[in-house]
């Protein structure tokens, strides 16, 4: 499998999602993101506040779009019924919100599927949702502008790693040239695009995505029984669809890097590592952690085999069959490159979605992004 290379809750209070400002009348209107994944379909209703957003309203699902494709190369009649079904209900809450600023995008599953057309027209016909598949290009670049607000101003090499159920994006950011105070707004300014970096701004030195997620790389091991070995299995697979990736060939940095990590994955494994029973996105989002932390959660995510990662309140029921292939992938980032420290985002694509919606429409100043000192 050859990596690609230059040329993805049921409803909950509302919340804030970053510290916002002062709502301007101007500022009232309402914009949607939704992310149909691999996985899971996903969505977020917000209003900007300042330089952030509230949350409105949002919804998750786990729809398992891309069950059976690793086999078939098409989406199954199943799969695409429970993904419909999820997107009705996403479609009635955005006319109870009457929300007419909105971008909804599907991601790997629909990028591989060979019915992908076909089901773009269903989904048009029976919701009336414009949903678009978007190329892996946009997705990393979208998750890269999320993490924005946690890039550190002493970050001078920034790598966001987004772990999605379909495939892995990897971008390496050069942020040396940039002014410290200047790097969180700087990476909302690659929403225009990884190419033609402006002087004094961020610089994409390289990116890839791997079209192996959480949901993918199970499936090439389901037939393995052996749990450990599966693991390893999944471990090694991974790496080596990495093999050609290595933008610090001429010397990699011995200070001032920086990985954030998007993803259920990453989540979950910092909730179990705070031993969380009922999730807390204020704990976890911005959490670091080293290697031998994630490598101890891991471990023990291995100690308690498939029966006992069932019933662990801290990984959750949905999550479960998907949390060893994630680790796989997370533990051999960590193991890859030059450091031993990981910077948790509790965001991604859906909030990359919204950012570049209302920077575009001038309700949002990414000027105030004041980053991690």
């Amino acid at each position: 499998m050859t990596p690609k290379r230059p040329a993805g809750a049921d409803a909950f209070p509302r919340k804030t999602v970053e510290p916002s400002g002062t709502l301007k009348p101007e500022e009232g209107a309402l914009y949607a993101a939704l992310d149909l994944g691999t996985n899971s379909c996903r969505m977020l209703i917000a209003r900007p506040t300042g330089s952030q957003f509230q949350v409105i309203d949002s919804f998750s699902k786990p729809v398992q779009l891309g069950h059976g494709l690793e086999a078939s190369g098409r989406l199954s009649r199943s799969s695409m019924a429970r993904t419909v079904h999820a997107l009705q209900v996403c479609k009635r809450k955005l006319d109870q919100h009457k929300v007419q600023n909105m971008r909804l995008v599907a991601t790997e599953a629909c990028r591989r599927a060979r019915n992908s057309r076909d089901f773009m027209r269903s989904i048009r016909r029976e919701t009336g949702l414009p949903v678009e598949v978007i190329g892996a290009e946009e997705e990393a670049r979208l998750a890269v502008i999320s993490c924005a607000p946690l890039v550190s101003h002493k970050t001078e090499t920034l790598m966001v790693v987004d772990i999605g159920g379909g495939s892995t994006e990897l971008v390496w950011i050069d942020l040396e040239d940039v002014e410290p105070k200047e790097r969180p707004r700087a990476i909302m300014r690659l929403s225009e695009g990884f190419g033609n970096p402006q002087p004094g701004g961020a610089r994409v030195v390289d990116w890839i995505s791997v079209p192996l997620g959480v949901a993918t790389l199970r499936d090439q091991f389901v037939d393995v029984q052996d749990d450990q070995g599966r693991f390893a299995l999944m471990s090694w697979f991974f790496e080596e669809a990495l093999a050609n990736f290595s933008p610090y060939a001429d010397g990699s940095p011995d200070e001032g890097f920086q990985i954030i990590g998007t993803s259920g994955t990453v989540t979950t494994v910092a909730a179990s590592f705070l031993n969380l029973r009922r999730y807390d996105r204020t704990k976890v989002n911005g959490l670091e952690m080293t290697s031998d932390q994630i490598d101890r959660v891991i471990h023990s995510y291995l100690q308690l085999g498939p029966d006992g990662r069932r019933s662990d309140p801290r990984i959750g029921r949905e999550r479960q069959a998907l949390i060893m292939s994630g680790a796989a992938i997370l533990q051999t980032l960590m193991r890859v490159w030059p450091t031993n420290k990981l910077s948790v985002a509790d965001r991604g694509l859906r909030e990359g979605l919204l950012y570049a919606q209302m920077v575009r429409d001038g309700v949002l100043t990414p000027d105030g992004l004041n980053g991690v000192a």
